[in-house]
C-alpha cells in the first residue's frame, strides 16, 4: 500500500445538529471520528484538527486559525504536520467510510497523472473532504491562496479545487453518507442495525474496542455456538466460544495475525467435534441415537 498521511477535519459549528458535538455523536457504539480513524488505521501520520478527545488510537491534534475558521483553514494547518507525498483528507462525520475507499483514493492517486483525486457521491457530486491529495500541489495552492486573500480563515473549498487538477473516483454507495442533520444520525444508526451486516458491524466494533486485530471465520464460531447450545445446554454456547478464544490466544502468543486467526479456527474445529460428540453420546443414552 502506497504510504501516506491523513488529515480528519473534525471541527465546524454543527449547526444543523444544534451545536452538538458531532465528531462524539456515536454510530454502532462508536464515536463518528473514531469510525474514521478506523478507516484510515494504515496512515503513517495521522492529524486531527479540531478540539481534543480521547480517541482510539494515537493521532497528532492540530486547529485552525482563528477556531472555526472553516474547512480550508482547518486543511492549512493539518498539512503542516504531514510529510508524507500523499496526503488523504476526510471529515470526521463519515460513519461508513471503509478501508477499499481508502484503497481506491490510493490507487488513484498513484496511477494519475494528476495532483489529486476526489470522490463523487451517488449524485455525482465532489466531495473534497473525501479525497486524496499529492502534497507538494496541495501546499502550494494552499499558500498561494493564503498570499492571495491573507490567510485561509473562511474561505470555501471550492478555491482550492478549482486550482487543482484532480481525478475523480466514484464512492461506494455508503462512503460519502455524512450526518449533517439528527435524521441522517438516525439513519445511519438505523442502517449498521440491518440484519444483513449487524454481526459484521458488532464484530469489527468489538474488535476496535479491544485493540485486536484478527480476522476469523465467524460463520465457524456461529456454528460452534449452535452446536453447543444444541448438544449440551444453552449456556455452554457462549462459555464455549471464550474458551475457544482463550485456547487460540495461548497457542498463538506472539505470532502473526494469521497464525491467530488459524489457532481460533483449529481450536473451533476440535470443540466443534467434542460437541457433536457430547449430542451422540446424550442421544445414545436416551435410546434416540446409536450406541
Amino acid at each position: 500500500m502506497t504510504a501516506y498521511d491523513a488529515i480528519v477535519l473534525a471541527g465546524g459549528a454543527a449547526k444543523r445538529l444544534g451545536g452538538a458535538d458531532k465528531p462524539g455523536l456515536r454510530v454502532g457504539g462508536r464515536a463518528l471520528l473514531d469510525r474514521v480513524l478506523a478507516a484510515c488505521a494504515n496512515a503513517r501520520t495521522t492529524v486531527v484538527v479540531g478540539g481534543r478527545r480521547p480517541t482510539t488510537r494515537p493521532v497528532i491534534w492540530a486547529r485552525e486559525e482563528p477556531p472555526g475558521g472553516g474547512p480550508l483553514a482547518a486543511l492549512g494547518a493539518g498539512v503542516r504536520h504531514t510529510t508524507a507525498e500523499t496526503v488523504l483528507v476526510f471529515s470526521a462525520d463519515l460513519p461508513f467510510l471503509d478501508e477499499a475507499t481508502v484503497r481506491s483514493l490510493l490507487d488513484a492517486v498513484g496511477t494519475g497523472a494528476g495532483e489529486g483525486v476526489v470522490c463523487t457521491d451517488q449524485d455525482g457530486r465532489d466531495q473534497p473532504l473525501l479525497a486524496g491529495y499529492r502534497a507538494e500541489p496541495l501546499r502550494r495552492e494552499l499558500a498561494l491562496l493564503a498570499t492571495e486573500h491573507g490567510g485561509l480563515a473562511g474561505l470555501p473549498l471550492r478555491l482550492l479545487t478549482a486550482e487543482l487538477d484532480l481525478g475523480r473516483v466514484e464512492a461506494g454507495p455508503l462512503a460519502s453518507f455524512d450526518c449533517d442533520t439528527w435524521d441522517d444520525l438516525a439513519a445511519a444508526r438505523a442502517r449498521i442495525r440491518d440484519h444483513g451486516t449487524v454481526l459484521d458491524e458488532w464484530i469489527t466494533t468489538v474488535k476496535n474496542e479491544l485493540g485486536i486485530e484478527l480476522d476469523v471465520d465467524t460463520g465457524v464460531l456461529l456454528d460452534l455456538a449452535r452446536d453447543a447450545a444444541h448438544g449440551v445446554a444453552r449456556p455452554a454456547a457462549p462459555l464455549t466460544t471464550f474458551l475457544v478464544g482463550y485456547a487460540a490466544a495461548k497457542a498463538s502468543s506472539g505470532a502473526s495475525p494469521e497464525a491467530a486467526a488459524a489457532a481460533v479456527a483449529d481450536a473451533a474445529r476440535k470443540a466443534t467435534a467434542l460437541a457433536l460428540r457430547w449430542e451422540e453420546e446424550t442421544e445414545a443414552g436416551s435410546g434416540t441415537g446409536t450406541p
